[in-house]
């Protein structure tokens, strides 16, 4: 009996999880299809069930969180308090217009202060460049927002899924083969020397995950970026015309 109750003891601690069902439900009702957030109604309805689940985030989390855990939830937190900063500010045309988005420690997880930057840095850290579609920055040029939390016994299989879909978006990645030619999101260019370490390069990374890419392992191939638009993921119009040129100035503001 003593042994019995020893091992259920041992296979409850190795189940340690956080909770990430209410994200979950909200990523449901409030991400349309085209992974765009109905911020204005998620705002009038109110912010309770968000605020608790990251109120669940901030608590210490689980000593021994497995990796994929440990990673699922990092994803979940980026996204959710990055959804919350933005209904704080909202109405507002791109999270450029709000201050220091992404390197201000006013966010808490596990128990720390943190910025975005910093849960995203900590992701990067964990070699996995498949993160890099699933990290959603309020803008329409992200990845898709996936409509569904981040679970560690599928996290392999969602990544897969959300770098599959991402490529096949047409305004953010596009294939010709028969010209051997691709323009391909700026995130590429950005985090380059993540898929070079971990995957071997961006072309590589691209090949493996979309079918009309193997082109680009040939020496012959051109690869190019695409123009990001730093308008916010919004499923009104709110955001839709902000210029690259008011990004730039925003971004400069907020280097203040």
């Amino acid at each position: 009996m003593k042994r019995a109750l020893l091992w259920m003891i041992a296979l409850s601690a190795s189940a340690a999880d956080i909770d990430h069902s209410s994200w979950d439900a909200l990523l449901k009702r409030f991400v349309n299809p085209r992974h765009l957030v109905d911020y204005a109604s998620w705002k009038s309805s109110g912010v309770g069930p968000l605020d608790e689940y990251l109120a669940r985030l901030s608590a210490p989390w689980p000593q021994d969180l497995s990796p994929a855990s440990r990673k699922a939830a990092l994803l979940n937190a980026y996204n959710a308090l990055t959804i919350r900063w933005i209904i704080t500010n909202y109405p507002v045309a791109s999270v450029w217009r709000t201050h220091h988005p992404f390197t201000e420690a006013r966010h808490r997880i596990d128990n720390r202060t943190v910025s975005l930057d910093a849960i995203e840095t900590e992701l990067r850290n964990m070699g996995d460049p498949r993160i890099h579609a699933a990290l959603v920055c309020a803008a329409r040029s992200c990845p898709p927002l996936r409509r569904e939390a981040y679970a560690a016994d599928k996290l392999d299989a969602q990544l897969d899924a959300n770098v599959s879909e991402w490529l096949a978006m047409r305004d953010r990645n596009q294939f010709a083969p028969e010209k051997n030619r691709a323009s391909v999101s700026m995130i590429f260019k950005w985090y380059k020397g993540d898929f070079e370490k971990n995957g071997g390069s961006v072309e590589a990374f691209l090949a493996k995950h979309a079918p009309a890419a193997q082109f680009l392992l040939t020496s012959k191939a051109t690869l190019k970026y695409e123009p990001y638009h730093w308008g916010l993921n919004d499923t009104s119009d709110l955001g839709k015309d902000y210029s690259s040129t008011k990004m730039y100035w925003d971004a400069l503001r907020n280097k203040d």
